[in-house]
């Protein structure tokens, strides 16, 4: 009964997938041939669909094509419109150039019947002039030869002493018109240099005139002589051999002498001294020990003294071994002027003058500060203390401008730029001032004794005398010797001569003075 039943169930399972392939075969074929139907059906629409968007395109690239044509066709009338005007405008210019050469043909035709019109007048002229000349030759000779007669004179005899006197004339008047100009250009250039110059002093202020090198040493007691001498005299001469300087004990009340030529040593012994004294201490150890801090202080003051001036001075890129000779300035005197002052005044008034004339500011300032640098060597030297301060500069390598100004200041090389002479009228503006120098008596009567002989060793001159401190030289001539228009070219020829062989300071002035005196007696 199983068995049977689960045959059954086969077959009928088979019969049911019979039956259900059959069926499912008839329904994909009814679905295919819709599907089939459908797709015919899209496939046309597609192809309408495309048939119509072909037909519009087609119609929007030939309208696009006709304008296109358009704006082609309307380019190229437009250059062959400008062409053809280009055209016009070149024949234009041709007929215009043939038209102007035709003109120009004609008016030189017209021009050379005017050049051969003239050309016979100017030779009719020119015969003429020949005859005339020749009737004036004739009657020229004929006047010459009748003056001859009448003055015993041949003619080149009367021509020469015509020659001599116009020649006498005219150097007259040359010297006359020479010494008015030599006037006129003086009283500009004074003018000029007048308002540079004082407009320089009137922007520069100096604090003190004189600042002296100390050279004695003030004790409060003659008893202190004692205690410096010390015993046998062993603390003087211990202090004597640490400083280099001579020291003076005398009967100078209250006073002790300090000799020496370098004004560093003198004041690193009176230094030493004012810390001694004070100290109380006394004796040949502690015044080497005191000797030698003095040195040490002053080494380092000199290198600040050289720093603060040329920070002052707003001066950079100064080689170290310039700074330390510009602080020794402070303790070195010319003259009664302190030299650091001097220079410092020399590099203001260079450098208000060099911006007053439009040349570089800073080596204006540079040269006035260094100018004087060779008078602070620590060894004595033979040469000149410009020179010797230009080879300084050059070796630590200072501007070629400032070596010649330094070397220049005092005319012992030349002068190469602007520079120099403005160094040199700064250093005599500085020097020459009142109460900036002081000078010895010889040197100032030798001086004035130099400008009198100058004067008296001109034809003429028969007394000189020199006034105003050697600013004025007066000079008396004979009248019968000299005259009025030679006056003027003496006072420029002594002028010369005491610019070129004598030394001065400043300027001096030459003032000729001649007169005529009619004597007579009544008896």
């Amino acid at each position: 009964m199983t068995l049977t039943a689960i045959i059954i169930s086969i077959v009928c399972l088979v019969a049911g997938l019979v039956i259900g392939f059959l069926l499912s075969k008839s329904s994909l074929n009814s679905k295919a041939k819709f599907i089939v139907k459908d797709a015919k059906k899209t496939a046309e629409n597609i192809i309408e669909n495309a048939n119509v968007k072909a037909e519009a395109i087609k119609k929007e690239k030939e309208a696009q094509a006709k304008v296109k044509f358009l704006e082609l066709k309307s380019q190229h009338d437009e250059n062959i419109q400008s062409r053809e005007k280009k055209m016009q405008e070149a024949e234009k210019r041709i007929r215009d150039k043939e038209q102007k050469l035709n003109d120009e043909l004609s008016k030189t035709g017209k021009l050379e019947k005017d050049l051969e019109r003239q050309l016979a007048d100017y030779e009719k002229k020119t015969e003429i002039m020949q005859r005339k000349q020749q009737e004036l030759d004739v009657a020229t000779a004929q006047k010459v030869e009748m003056l001859e007669k009448i003055s015993n004179y041949s003619a080149e005899e009367a021509k020469n002493e015509l020659v001599e006197s116009m020649k006498a004339e005219a150097k007259t008047k040359a010297q006359a018109y020479v010494q008015s100009i030599m006037e006129e250009a003086q009283l500009n250039a004074k003018n000029d240099a007048k308002k540079v110059v004082i407009q320089t002093i009137q922007r520069i202020g100096t604090e003190q005139a004189i600042e002296n090198s100390v050279s004695v040493f003030n004790i409060e007691s003659d008893e202190v002589k004692g205690r410096i001498i010390g015993r046998e005299g062993r603390n003087i001469r211990a202090l004597e051999a640490a400083t280099g300087v001579e020291i003076i004990v005398d009967d100078t009340p209250e006073a002790i002498l300090l000799s020496c030529f370098d004004p560093v040593r003198r004041e690193i012994a009176r230094l030493s001294l004012h810390k001694l004294v004070t100290d109380g201490r006394i004796h040949p150890a502690r015044i080497e020990e005191v000797v030698e801090k003095t040195r040490k202080q002053i080494d380092e003051e000199i290198i600040e003294i050289g720093k603060r001036t040329i920070i002052d001075l707003g001066i950079h890129g100064l080689h170290p071994e310039l700074v330390k000779i510009v602080g020794r300035m402070k303790y070195r005197s010319s003259y009664g002027q302190n030299l650091l002052q001097h220079s410092r005044e020399v590099a203001n008034i260079a450098a208000t003058m060099a911006a007053e004339l439009g040349l570089n500011v800073k080596l204006a300032k540079r040269a006035g500060l260094l100018h004087d640098i060779g008078k602070v060597p620590e060894q004595e030297s033979e040469l000149p203390h410009a020179l010797l301060g230009m080879q300084w500069a050059e070796k630590y390598g200072e501007n070629p401008e400032v070596v010649n100004a330094i070397g220049a200041h005092h005319d012992e090389v030349e002068m190469t730029s602007l520079l120099s002479p403005i160094i040199q009228v700064a250093d005599g503006i500085s020097g020459a001032r009142p109460g900036a120098r002081r000078q010895v008596l010889e040197s100032y009567i030798q001086r004035l004794k130099d400008l009198e002989a100058a004067a008296l060793s001109f034809d003429g001159v028969s007394s000189a005398y020199a006034i105003q401190a050697g600013r004025e030289l007066r000079v008396m001539v004979e009248s019968t010797k000299v005259n009025d228009e030679q006056s003027y070219q003496l006072s420029y020829d002594i002028s010369e001569k005491i610019q070129n062989e004598l030394t001065y300071p400043g300027q001096v002035k030459i003032t000729v003075i001649r007169e005529t005196r009619a004597v007579n007696i009544a008896r």
